[in-house]
């Protein structure tokens, strides 16, 4: 049965933390490359569930990677960093003075880190490295990068900070913006309900109207009506009158000419009658 082997730096760093006692206040501090950022990073994410450490990188693959990212971990007898985890420092300090001592092969090893940051993240700076390509080779050769390194670490930071600051720009419009479109939201609000409130009085008033113009209809109807009766009144009058003085026409002239002429006069009036309906 294999064994799983943690390394002894680590069994170190936790021995030390016990013997003097550190609690959740206490700091760790990664002085030096990636590997020792990396292990102590993951001994300060562990030890009582998590206390703070500060990264002082003093190599520049240390300085523009591991110090940065938050990833810690260890190596073991089953493979590399397959024991770690996402741990923020609580503080990264730079000096580029660091490197001045740093051999050539370190220093490329930062300098192709820097250059694929630039191909992912930077046109700019990639076309920058680009053209400064021989100098950059030159100070590599001749160790003399102090200047280089601190523009290129300082380029860095910058863009991580101008990248934070637009994050934040965002942020804040994104919750402008919200805060713009709830006011309005509430705005349109209210007005829809003053239309809707106005509506149902102009709704009111219509009804209303429309009941008096229904009484006003029905009284007319009923004046109509009372008129149609009187003139049907009045024209059965005429009608009973008229006859009346028919009736009296045609005795008055029976007497005058005899029987057979007032059928006559029947008859006339009686189409006449006919006739004038």
């Amino acid at each position: 049965m294999k064994i799983l082997k943690i390394s002894k730096n680590l069994e170190n760093i936790f021995e030390h933390c016990f013997e003097h006692k550190l609690n959740r206040s206490s700091i760790l501090i990664a002085f030096g490359g990636g590997v020792i950022g990396d292990m102590t990073g993951f001994a300060a994410s562990i030890y009582q569930r998590g206390i703070d450490f500060i990264q002082i990188p003093t190599t520049l693959l240390a300085q523009v990677d591991a110090s940065v990212g938050g990833k810690t971990g260890v190596n073991n007898s089953f493979g590399k960093n397959l024991i770690g985890s996402f741990y923020q420092p609580k503080a990264v300090y730079i000096d580029p003075k660091f490197l001045d001592t740093l051999p050539k092969r370190e220093f490329s090893a930062g300098v192709a880190e820097i250059v694929k940051m630039a191909v992912t993240f930077d046109k700019d700076f990639f076309e920058e490295l680009e053209k400064r390509y021989p100098q950059i080779l030159d100070m590599a050769t001749k160790r003399d990068l102090s200047e280089t390194e601190l523009r290129l670490i300082k380029e860095i930071e910058d863009t991580r900070k101008e990248i934070k600051e637009l994050e934040l720009k965002l942020t804040k419009e994104i919750e402008d913006t919200r805060k713009e479109i709830k006011e309005l939201e509430l705005k349109l609000t209210k007005e829809v309900e003053q239309v809707r409130l106005e509506v149902e009085e102009v709704r009111k008033e219509i009804k209303e109207v429309e009941l008096k113009l229904t009484k006003e209809v029905e009284q007319v109807r009923l004046e109509v009506e009372e008129v149609r009766k009187e003139i049907k009144d009045v024209e059965l009058k005429l009608t009973k009158e008229i006859e009346q003085v028919r009736f009296s026409t045609i005795k008055w002239i029976a007497g005058l000419i005899g029987g057979q002429t007032v059928v006559l006069i029947t008859t006339f009036f009686t189409l006449l009658k006919l006739f004038l309906h």
